[in-house]
């Protein structure tokens, strides 16, 4: 059983950082096919967050807290392997996988949002 607030949990395949964002755009703009991180691809536009997830988040009855690799590893280290892009659901330190980057992959934004509705209102 987890403990906690649950929580959605996003973890990016990129860096943090002015520097990792900036060159992240730059990559999906000259090479999206070869853009490591799928939901960044979908959830993020050239300057910033999609503003059609920014109010879809909003809506959720569920906080949502995003990571890059290295933040995600230090909270939860027991996920560190695990391959990114992913989306779960966290309570406290324990992380339920619920979409994979795998499943990420052939997704758009309406796949993705409707992908996670069900799991969110199973929670």
């Amino acid at each position: 059983m987890m403990g906690g607030a649950p929580r959605l949990v996003f973890v990016y395949n990129a860096e943090a950082g002015l520097v990792a964002g900036a060159m992240d755009s730059l990559h999906k703009l000259v090479s999206p096919a070869t853009y490591p991180c799928s939901l960044c691809a979908i959830t993020y536009g050239f300057v910033g967050m999609r503003s059609r997830w920014r109010v879809w988040l909003a809506a959720q009855p569920l906080p949502a807290v995003f990571y890059h690799r290295a933040d995600f590893r230090a909270a939860f280290p027991a996920a560190a392997d695990w391959p990114l892009p992913l989306v779960g659901l966290a309570r406290g330190r324990d992380l339920r996988l619920w979409l994979d980057a795998a499943t990420l992959a052939p997704l758009d934004l309406d796949g993705l949002m409707a992908a996670l509705e069900p799991h969110i209102a199973a929670v």
